[in-house]
């Protein structure tokens, strides 16, 4: 199939209409990536305090670059929840809705008359998505949270940097953007749940603390704490689980990374780099043993690529069939031959930047693909259209409610 007959039948998402009430960063994300895959996203803000991903990071010619690319293909309309007004015109959105993505501290929407149970009795068919710090429940529910607290207590800040170095984090939004993928996924099965044959026909609430999902892709660290009472330690750039893996330094100041965690890759290494005696030793013949002599295998690797030019290095790891990959920063991402394929990063228009580069949609889909149609417009650009399209409202009720600060 062609892209041109491809885009043009309808999105896999075509039809679902999003009320994304959520700020920076993992529940807009999640409304985000929904609206790819042409999902209907309205975005909910303050009207005087709009979603800090518009001051956040950098901007150009007074365009915060962080909300053009979140922002994108949403709607935004301006909504003052904590009035009766305001509250009254969400019940209102939300009656037509599918979803509701909110990340307020538990017990928010509640003191606006906003509830999950209040919610369902104006749409029973709508799923609730709450993201937050700690969920719900629980002690920690009601503190203020954030990315950095779960990769700090999730283990991740523990394992994370060298052995007589301190715990390290992120230097990018990691949990929050787990979060993201983790919520949209969310999304879905509650939505295919309410909607498949023998499906309850209702929507449920989704309740999301962000100090979850980056416990469970941290691999199974708490079956071995159960099990055998090991706690994992720093170990750098190295793995508890096989070796030689690592990053290393090549004859021109460059970097590349490899990684044996197929035992058929070790020895195809050890080949290349004149070490194959070292594969007939017994500790050889798994990874975890592999990982005891992690020094001796990296003095063996390392040694080699530091004799070599990083292209060199490249060049004879693909012949000899071993994982290996530079280091790249993100200009080397815009270059690289094999994500310009993928089209990873892609070109969009935006109508005060001109051709802007972003993150393309996530996954490719043969028939029905996700694309990106506009980037992120002004704080309230759509208030006006959107209630007067979709709930009917006059210019004169319109100017009612902007006049008493409701949008």
């Amino acid at each position: 199939m062609t892209e041109d007959a491809a885009t043009a039948r309808p999105a896999p998402l075509a039809g679902v209409r999003v009320v994304d009430v959520a700020t920076l960063f993992a529940g807009p994300l999640a409304a985000t990536i929904l609206s790819d895959y042409g999902a209907e996203v309205i975005k909910v803000e303050h009207p005087t305090k709009a979603d800090p991903a518009r001051s956040h990071g950098p901007s150009k010619d007074g365009v915060p670059l962080w909300w053009t690319s979140l922002g994108r293909n949403k709607r935004t309309v301006t909504l003052a929840l904590n009035t009766e007004a305001g509250a009254e015109l969400l019940l209102r959105l939300v009656a037509e809705a599918d979803v509701l993505i909110e990340n307020f501290r538990p017990g928010t929407l509640e003191r606006w008359g906003l509830s999950p149970a209040r919610l369902h009795e104006a749409n029973p068919r709508l799923v609730v998505a709450r993201v937050t710090g700690f969920g719900q429940t629980g002690p920690y529910s009601s503190r203020p949270g954030f990315g950095t607290l779960a990769e700090s207590m999730s283990g991740f800040a523990s394992i994370t940097g060298w052995p007589d170095g301190p715990p390290t984090l992120p230097p990018f939004g990691l949990a929050d953007g787990i979060s993201a993928l983790t919520t949209a996924q969310a999304v879905m099965t509650a939505l295919y749940e309410r909607d498949r044959p023998g499906g309850s026909g209702l929507g449920q609430v989704i309740d999301l603390a962000i100090i979850e999902p980056i416990v469970t892709i941290l691999g199974m660290q708490p079956m071995v704490y159960d099990q055998l009472g090991i706690i994992q330690q720093r170990t750098g750039n190295r793995s508890v689980n096989n070796a030689p893996r690592n990053t290393y330094r090549t004859r021109d100041e460059k970097w590349v990374a490899i990684s044996t965690s197929a035992q058929s890759i070790a020895e195809r290494v050890m080949h290349l780099v004149g070490h194959p005696e070292v594969i007939d030793e017994p500790w050889f013949a798994s990874g975890s043993t592999r990982a005891e002599h992690a020094e001796e295998l990296d003095s063996y690797v390392g040694g080699w690529i530091a004799e070599r030019d990083q292209h060199e290095v490249i060049k004879a790891f693909e012949e000899a069939q071993a994982a290996v990959a530079p280091i790249y920063d993100i200009s080397d991402v815009f270059t690289d031959p094999q994500y310009t394929a993928l089209d990873t990063i892609t070109a969009v228009e935006d109508p005060v930047l001109g051709p802007v580069r972003m993150q393309n949609v996530l996954y490719r889909l043969s028939d029905t693909p996700g694309r990106i149609r506009w980037t992120g417009r002004p704080h309230g650009a759509d208030t006006r259209e959107v209630l007067a399209e979709l709930l009917g409202l006059t210019d004169d009720e319109l100017d009612g409610l902007a006049a008493d600060g409701t949008v």
